[in-house]
């Protein structure tokens, strides 16, 4: 290539970085293309930095996201795994994070008869707290379709890997400590759903994120999505505070406040008792087991006696 040539992938960093009053999101469209040119090894690593950077700096945008979401799906591998019925995306670093509790949530839930899929980083820097908590859950990690099926059937439950399902993803996730930021690619990831599940718990860091989340979910078809400001960025309910749940259920969106289950100064076993019973509750929500606040919190009380 030479000096006057345009590369396939420029465009799409020029359309993002141009000066003020220039520069553009996006379309649905051109962000799918532009993933597939990164995940197919056709972008160049400096494009491919300046490309998640300017998507970071711009701000996450709803057609982008779901443009990138459809491919990073087409990594997914064609796995049969007999179902799923909730999505739990699990990506947030651990940094400000003590225990995961969401995973004994998630682990009651499939003890009811669900099908439980959680999926993201099982361990790394930051990723401790995960490690321990599915070895004290007895979560099985599967990498393998067979492997992922045998946990569902047996124990409802399974956390797969990110570099399983989606190699490319887990590539663009990693550079975190490269580029000193996170990246939109952690939202693709939350949004990957990469079973087809009918209803998904999402957590995020922010919550000016809900609402990329939720509107991306709407373009992607999503059936149930929960939404809410996690803990430590996963989703996992505070029961200290009174949250509110945005529930996505086809083109509609329901904000739903839960109570405080505990006190702020409440001892570390109760308030540990309390945010598995508020995870249950969200999940439960998310799955249509429960409609409202009242149901769903009743609903998690019997699961988690």
């Amino acid at each position: 290539m030479s000096v006057h040539d345009t590369h396939s992938f420029a465009p799409y960093v020029r359309t993002l970085g141009r000066g003020p009053g220039r520069s553009r999101s996006l379309t649905r469209e051109e962000a799918r293309d532009a993933l597939t040119q990164i995940l197919t090894g056709q972008a160049l690593p400096e494009q491919v930095g300046a490309f998640l950077m300017l998507l970071r700096y711009r701000g996450e945008d709803p057609d982008e996201m779901a443009g990138l979401v459809e491919a990073a799906r087409t990594e997914i591998p064609a796995w049969d795994v007999g179902g799923v019925d909730l999505d739990w995306p699990s990506y947030a670093d651990g940094r400000t994070r003590g225990a995961a509790h969401f995973l004994h949530a998630a682990k009651l839930i499939a003890q009811s008869g669900k099908r439980v899929l959680l999926h993201g980083l099982p361990s790394g820097p930051g990723r401790e707290a995960i490690g321990d908590g599915l070895a004290e859950t007895g979560i099985p990690i599967a990498d393998t379709e067979g492997a992922t099926r045998a946990a569902l059937d047996t124990g409802g439950i399974a956390f797969v890997p990110t570099t399983r399902l989606a190699p490319g993803i887990a590539r663009l996730l990693s550079l975190r400590g490269i580029l000193g930021l996170r990246s939109p690619i952690n939202t693709v990831a939350r949004l990957l759903n990469p079973f087809d599940a009918a209803a998904g718990v999402d957590g995020v860091f922010h919550p000016p994120y809900i609402h990329v989340h939720l509107e991306a979910s709407k373009r992607l078809n999503r059936v149930r999505l929960a939404v809410l400001k996690g803990g430590g960025g996963e989703a996992e309910r505070r029961p200290e505070k009174v949250i509110t749940v945005h529930l996505l259920r086809g083109q509609a969106v329901e904000e739903m406040l839960f109570p405080a289950l505990c006190s702020a100064d409440a001892d570390d076993a109760l308030e540990g008792r309390a945010t598995v019973q508020a995870t249950v509750s969200l999940g439960l929500l998310a799955l249509g087991v429960a409609e409202t606040v009242a149901a769903a919190e009743a609903a998690a009380q019997i699961l988690i006696v």
